[in-house]
Order: structure tokens, then C-alpha cells, then sequence
């Protein structure tokens, strides 16, 4: 059972799930961690919800304690006291309490490497090209994003419009992966994701969101709608390259386990 007043924070494990670059973890599992921002008490975690989702949300909460990628963190007496005057003072002046919850969630400037790897990826032949598309309206971004995928043996296609993004996602060969902006001139990343969660070809192609959209309510409404991963701008080359393998259930860079791309005749 865990009590309101309870304080939780991430813990060593729990940072590296969510910021290095490749995790396992469930889908409500990355809720609960992207959720816990520094020092938040459960209260302040589950306001919002319904009774089911704050009975849900606490279970998995403390599966993550027992598998200690969340601890508690012990409050002096003094600290507590003075918390609990404050918020008393608060009400007796008529004002309504923050809610701390909300204000985290929607805090900008969080950096989040995240990308689940996938239980059974699919099979490959020898020499078979990986086609990742590029969904990236900045010219400078997506040329560069580009040229580091090209270089480890990818075969890329770009899009920066809705247009180019109908057009390069669904003509064939059907995308291995789908890197996707959430800001782009004419079109929503979140609405193209959940297209193509919705399209019966394209429902299974891993979709990593490459984006500056940085707060943890935006990399919650990714996850949410079937993201596979979530990585904020700016990002580190490696840091995509790791992420990129994960989602596909490649070997990591360098083990000898790497594959030819036809198309460049580089090897990744």
C-alpha cells in the first residue's frame, strides 16, 4: 500500500531506462518514470485520475520500487512539518493548491532518450536493405540525420510536408522504421502517428518521435498513442544510432553481428 504523502524520485536504474537510449519496459511503466519528476508525492502523481488509473498507476509505482528503478525518499521531520504548514496556509487563505502534477508534465526543456526494444524482431536475410523514412521539416536536421543513417547502412527517405510524408511512408518498400518530428509546417507528429497505428499495413512499423516538442506531457501523448520511442532535440549521434537499433532489434554497433545495405554498399 502506498500513502499519499509518500515522496518518490527516480532511481540510478530508473534514470537509465528512461535516458539511455534502449529499455524493455512497458508502455505504463514509462508512464509512471516519465511522470516522476526529482521529488513528487504520490498525491501529486495520481491527481487527475480516476479511482482505476490511480489504482493502476500505484501498482505499477510500486512494481518499480520492488524492482528499484523508483525510490522513496525519506523527508526529514522539520521539511515534512514545514510542507504541511504551508499547504494548511494555503487553504486557510481560500487559495487552491498547485497542482505540481499538471505544472511537471508540462514543464519545458526535458530531455528523454527512450526506446523499447522489440520482444521478437522481425527476420532479415543477409545483404536486405533497412528502409528508415525521415520525417523532419528543418533542412540542416534532416540532411544531417540522413547522412548519419546513410553512413550505418541504412537506406533513407525524407519527408518534411504532410504530402511527402503520405507519399514516402506508404509507397513500397513499406518503411522498416519512421522517424517523425511533431512540429512540421502543415501536419501534427502526433496525428500521423496515430495514422499510422490506425493503417493496416503500416500498424507495426516502429515509429521513433525525433523532436524538440521536450515536456513530459508531450513524450506521455507519444507513448500513449504507440510511440516506440521518444528522443528530445538536441540529440547525440550515438544516442540515435543506439535507439534506432533497438527499435529494429539490431545488435549494437561494433558486436560483429552487422549486416550490408545493397543500396550503398556501406556495412552498418
Amino acid at each position: 500500500m502506498l500513502f499519499p504523502e509518500e515522496i518518490y524520485a527516480l532511481s540510478p536504474l530508473g534514470e537509465t531506462e528512461l535516458r539511455g537510449g534502449a529499455t524493455r519496459l512497458s508502455a505504463a511503466e514509462i508512464n509512471v518514470l516519465v511522470r516522476i519528476d526529482g521529488r513528487l508525492e504520490v498525491a501529486q502523481l495520481t491527481r487527475g485520475m480516476t479511482a482505476a488509473e490511480s489504482t493502476a498507476f500505484q501498482a505499477t509505482l510500486k512494481d518499480l520500487r520492488d524492482r528499484r528503478l523508483v525510490q522513496r525518499v525519506e523527508v526529514d521531520p522539520f521539511t515534512a512539518q514545514w510542507n504541511a504548514d504551508v499547504k494548511q496556509l494555503s487553504r486557510a487563505a481560500g487559495k487552491e493548491e498547485a497542482d505540481a502534477s499538471l505544472a511537471s508534465l508540462q514543464r519545458a526543456g526535458f530531455f528523454v532518450e527512450i526506446a523499447r526494444q522489440r520482444a521478437a524482431p522481425p527476420q532479415r536475410q543477409p545483404g536486405e536493405a533497412i528502409h528508415v523514412v525521415v520525417v523532419e521539416d528543418d533542412p540542416q536536421l534532416a540532411s544531417f540525420t540522413a547522412t548519419l543513417l546513410s553512413l550505418s547502412g541504412f537506406a533513407v527517405r525524407q519527408a518534411g510536408t504532410r504530402e511527402e510524408v503520405v507519399h514516402e511512408i506508404r509507397r513500397p518498400p513499406r518503411p522498416d522504421l519512421i522517424l517523425l518530428d511533431v512540429v512540421l509546417p502543415d501536419a501534427d507528429g502526433f496525428d500521423i502517428l496515430m495514422r499510422v497505428r490506425q493503417h493496416p499495413v503500416l500498424k507495426e512499423v516502429p515509429v521513433i518521435m525525433l523532436t524538440g516538442k521536450a515536456t513530459r506531457e508531450a513524450v506521455l501523448k507519444g507513448i500513449a498513442a504507440g510511440a516506440d520511442g521518444y528522443i528530445t532535440k538536441p540529440f547525440e549521434p550515438h544516442a540515435l544510432l543506439r535507439a534506432v537499433r533497438s527499435v529494429l532489434g539490431l545488435p549494437e554497433q561494433g558486436s560483429g553481428d552487422r549486416w550490408a545495405n545493397p543500396d550503398t554498399g556501406k556495412r552498418g
